[in-house]
């Protein structure tokens, strides 16, 4: 489990795919590699990847071609920035919200305009997971933990758009400050409204009675 608050930028030194295996990814990073085992788990632009190798200063991934399909490492390239995230331990802060690393949907940055000292992003994503964000609530884009300023389901029956505000120091410790406009994301929604949109579309359990 991850907390959606980044604490390092990595950078792709390599990908490659070896015979009968799944793609490969070698990341960069100012972490202590020395204290990450082998079989970790890293959130990667919020994807949760296990660490099969580590060196110096980097560490080594696999992607299946089912995460390649899922989320933007289709289209990480050597040289990408991604934000990076150590597993939550029990004794740490918790400082965003829960964070699985098992990314929902790709998104799309529609826009981004300054506003007084921060900047709004707009995103638009599939409206099968728009139920399941709300206004002040929380998601996890590229991994970071944010809350929505405000939902927009539109004219678009096929996509739901929605708002936050990102500040100074976001922009900086994050890859948010490089994304544009069409720009796609990685997007988590809360762990927990999934788990009330479950509730709600199954109903009482069977000998419970309705308020």
């Amino acid at each position: 489990m991850f907390t959606g608050i980044v604490t390092d930028i990595g950078r792709i030194r390599s990908r490659t795919r070896p015979a009968g295996s799944d793609t490969r990814f070698e990341i960069g990073t100012a972490y202590d590699t020395a204290g990450i085992a082998i079989g970790a788990s890293i959130a990667c632009s919020g994807v949760c990847l296990t660490v099969v190798e580590t060196g110096p200063d980097w560490f080594a991934v696999q992607a299946s071609d089912e995460t390649l399909s899922c989320t933007t490492l289709g289209d990480w390239r050597e040289g990408r920035r991604i934000n990076l995230e150590r597993a939550l331990r029990a004794q740490d802060e918790l400082g965003g919200h829960i964070v699985a690393g098992h990314v929902d949907t790709i998104g799309r940055a529609v826009s981004r305009e300054p506003a007084s000292g921060s900047e709004v992003f707009r995103f638009a994503v599939d409206r099968a997971f728009g139920r399941f964000i709300a206004s002040k609530g929380s998601v996890a884009v590229d991994g970071v933990s944010l809350t929505v300023n405000a939902v927009d389901d539109g004219e678009d029956d096929a996509v739901t758009g929605f708002s936050v505000n990102l500040i100074p120091h976001t922009l900086a410790m994050t890859t948010l400050g490089d994304l544009q406009q069409g720009g796609a994301i990685n997007l988590e929604v809360d762990l927990m409204a999934r788990y009330v949109q479950r509730m709600l579309a199954v109903g009482p359990a069977s000998g419970e009675v309705s308020a």
